[in-house]
């Protein structure tokens, strides 16, 4: 499967679109923008107060979540101009997606956006202000050398750039039987290869910024990771796990074929913190300034339950690659049933995914 051309986020504005369903995206940004803000401060201030500024968020997918973090990013680069007595800098903006992302929807609310800046700026308006799509795997280049003051990324790089090779035996057939991630009765070959491949996407996503930032210049990535060795927890494999239950449902059903299910994998790792911390060391070129873990707090939006709210969130990413290997007949009752599973297990004990937030600087 060739991960550029099929995966994306549900576009549009639909009951199933990301732009509905990215609410948990959003709280896990803001629990930790106070580190981002930190970060553009150092960046602004280390870099000698550039007339133009360059900035990059990687994995932007579309919806309200695309722009915000963009208009806060400005907004906080203004005020440090202002009360550094500086004119404010020209802003360079590189929104950055697969090729199949809803960037017209981005496009739309341009408009909007740029009188909202105008209206919140108090008169400090940039002096320019240009914007543009940049669609490409950032496991590539995407931008000239040394342009970027600031790259963001928020839960884009446990995204690996392919399913990990090494999932089958030398015959093709699937070895990781019976789920579609690391589980309990994963052989050990499967935790290798998937830590394998995020090394690999990892070390080259670094390579390829430290092409593109300033010396000086600054990165906050936010991912989804895991506690300690251990690739099974109570976190983020267990939510895979679950969705992996919701298929064996439709199995016994006769809706799906098993075969169709040993088949299926995620092109997905969630790192530890020192998986994390050796590839920043090994590739060089960045140093670690603040890595730190998080949860994201449970409470759920418009009195629905824990369970629909994140198979809506799961659905609003995953919806392409299922749909693409198992067609879009079982959507409906697949992510009924996984956020009935989801209700039934928090239920008896406290899911927990942990996030990370990662302050890197260009040596």
């Amino acid at each position: 499967m060739d991960i550029e051309k099929v995966f994306h986020m549900n576009g549009g504005i639909g009951n199933n679109s990301y732009a509905k369903n990215s609410h948990l995206q959003k709280k896990g940004s803001d629990m930790v923008k106070h580190i981002t803000m930190e970060a553009i401060e150092q960046v602004y201030l280390s870099t000698g107060a550039p007339a133009s500024f360059g900035i990059a968020d990687l994995g932007c997918s579309s919806g309200p979540n695309s722009l915000s973090i963009v208009k806060e990013i400005i907004q906080a680069v203004q005020s440090l101009s202002s009360s550094h007595l500086q004119p404010p800098p020209e802003f360079r903006v590189y929104l950055n997606d697969l090729p199949t992302n809803d960037f017209n929807s981005i496009f739309k609310a341009l408009p909007d956006f740029c009188r909202e800046l105008q209206n919140e700026g108090k008169n400090q308006n940039p002096s320019g202000f240009f914007i543009g799509a940049y669609p490409g795997s950032f496991y590539q280049r995407l931008f000239p050398n040394n342009c970027l003051h600031f790259v963001y990324s928020s839960y884009s790089l446990h995204w690996l750039s392919r399913v990990p090779e090494g999932l089958r035996n030398e015959l093709g057939e699937p070895l990781n039987r019976g789920t579609i991630y690391i589980s309990e009765r994963s052989p050990i070959s499967i935790a290798e290869a998937y830590v394998k491949q995020f090394r690999r996407d990892f070390g080259e996503f670094l390579r390829k910024r430290a092409e593109e930032v300033v010396s000086g210049g600054r990165m906050v990535l936010i991912l989804l990771g895991r506690d300690g060795a251990d690739h099974v927890d109570r976190g983020n494999s267990f939510l895979w796990h679950l969705l992996a239950r919701a298929f064996a449902i439709l199995v016994s059903q006769g809706k799906v074929k098993e075969e169709e299910v040993d088949r299926y994998d995620v092109n997905f790792y969630a790192p530890n913190k020192d998986e994390i911390e050796e590839e920043v060391k090994r590739e060089g070129s960045f140093g670690l300034e603040r890595i730190e873990k998080f949860e994201l707090e449970k409470k759920v939006k418009n009195g629905e339950s824990y369970g629909k709210e994140v198979a809506k969130t799961v659905r609003a990413i995953q919806e392409s690659m299922i749909s693409h290997h198992f067609g879009d007949a079982i959507l409906e009752s697949l992510f009924h049933n996984y956020s009935t599973i989801l209700d039934e297990e928090s239920a008896k004990q406290d899911i927990k995914p942990i996030s990370f937030v990662i302050v890197l600087t260009k040596f």
